[in-house]
């Protein structure tokens, strides 16, 4: 189901959708998707409500996402044998599920904590990262769309810093910085 959940607007879990249970919480299914995560098949994404570093003071374990720790068993899930939706960009394919796939990879790989920020009045954004030499939070956004430049949710939060730097990974092959936001093509995620 981690595929399904991956297309949903929140991408999160939602425990009463897992059996079809009215009551059910996460709680209830914690043991499996320590499972998932143990045995490398997944990778959880911690909510975070209040933005502070170090965020592992901040996570919350009544929200949570899950990646599939391998974004080729993603694009087979989803689009079977046929790669020409991921290769050749095809406008009516969402690939947002992939690119944050790889980007939660790629962050992982290089031992970050995967959290994610999600606040009802100032949106969501994908991924929160520790950043230890300057002891404070980067947000980080993923976009698949020609329209990467709209992110309330991040400039939401770099409004409560004057400090604060925020990413955007996008398919656009440009490097620019403008205000406190960093726009970086999505394969320059192995450089954060």
């Amino acid at each position: 189901m981690i595929s399904s959940m991956m297309e949903n607007k929140k991408k999160r879990i939602v425990a009463n959708k897992i059996e079809s249970k009215k009551a059910a919480r996460l709680s209830n299914y914690q043991d499996e998707f320590e499972y998932l995560t143990n045995a490398g098949v997944a990778l959880e994404v911690s909510a975070i409500t209040d933005v502070k570093f170090p965020l592992i003071e901040s996570s919350t374990k009544n929200l949570l996402k899950l990646y599939l720790n391998d974004v080729g068993i993603l694009t087979g899930v989803l689009y079977g044998s046929n790669i020409s939706a991921v290769l050749n960009d095809v406008p009516s394919i969402n690939l947002g599920a992939v690119y944050e796939t790889v980007v939660a990879q790629e962050l992982k790989a290089h031992g970050k904590k995967l959290f994610y920020y999600d606040n009802r009045h100032k949106g969501e954004v994908d991924f929160l990262i520790d950043d230890f030499d300057s002891l404070s939070v980067v947000p980080i956004e993923v976009k698949s769309g020609r329209d990467y430049r709209i992110h309330s949710a991040i400039n939401n939060l770099l409004k409560t810093n004057e400090n604060a730097k925020g990413i955007v990974l996008s398919n656009s092959p440009n490097v620019v910085q403008k205000g406190a936001v960093l726009y970086l093509p999505i394969y320059f995620t192995m450089f954060l």
